[in-house]
């Protein structure tokens, strides 16, 4: 199986008060896309562990372009897109009914030594799995966010039961939910468009506090964050861009 798909009629849990699909549901979608075809394809949790490998997720971008409703059906696909250097790469996107793609991604992950929490190169678990040459969802996404120097503190979340998974860190999509939760709601429920990209830097374990600091990109209705743990390391850094229309006139933020 190239490529994984779901189609389901969007769940309530998935949508906010204006019946938009929000970024942290999407990320769930495609980390579940993720998992389960991982485990098709015969390199999934347990296969890896048996090799001391893990998959960690390391940055991720994705582009809404129209925000589906409540009850729409969609698919979901998600397809292995080879390696470049020391990473390897996975597509994915969200599809409408008329099979038109109105959510892409792009991720990048790095195969981890178990034991010594050392990177691997990936050619040798990639090269058995399909390449999906030219089927690129999101060529331009993934890529490394620099630290700002004018970031400020909006708020700080401390790493409870919720937030973690069977790894024993926060997960990657409940970063999204700490992200959405420190912009304006308005914005986000106004907001037709939006992309975000975000760079996982180092896990934060449970109990941890984390700063989250903000401030505005160059345009208007964007936002760049990052999350600071006690030690002054950076757990995470991204950046949000909202667009009120399709036609990519801004939020007025």
């Amino acid at each position: 199986m190239d490529i994984i798909r779901d189609t389901f009629p969007l769940g309530f849990r998935d949508i906010d008060r204006l019946d938009h699909l929000t970024l942290a549901a999407a990320f769930d979608y495609f980390q579940e896309a993720a998992i389960s075809h991982a485990e098709i394809l015969g390199v999934g949790r347990e296969s890896m562990a048996q090799t001391g490998q893990v998959w960690i997720l390391s940055r991720m971008s994705v582009l809404m372009e129209r925000r589906p409703k409540f009850r729409e059906t969609v698919t979901v696909r998600s397809w292995p897109r080879g390696w470049e250097k020391l990473f390897a790469l996975r597509d994915y996107d969200i599809r409408d009914a008329s099979d038109i793609p109105i959510v892409r991604a792009r991720s990048c992950w790095i195969i981890s030594d178990m034991e010594k929490h050392r990177p691997l190169r990936p050619q040798a678990v990639m090269e058995t799995l399909p390449l999906n040459e030219g089927i690129n969802a999101l060529p331009s996404g993934a890529a490394r966010l620099e630290s700002r120097n004018n970031l400020v503190k909006t708020g700080e979340r401390k790493a409870a039961y919720s937030d973690i998974d069977y790894i024993g860190h926060v997960n990657n999509a409940r970063y999204i939910q700490w992200i959405q939760d420190a912009v304006q709601p308005e914005l986000l429920e106004e907001a037709e468009k939006m992309r975000l990209d975000i760079n996982y830097l180092s896990e934060i374990k449970s109990g941890e506090t984390t700063d989250i600091l903000c401030a505005p990109l160059g345009e208007t209705g964007s936002f760049a964050f990052e999350g600071r743990k006690a030690d002054g390391q950076a757990a995470f850094r991204a950046e949000l861009r909202l667009w009120r229309d399709q036609a990519g006139r801004d939020t007025g933020a």
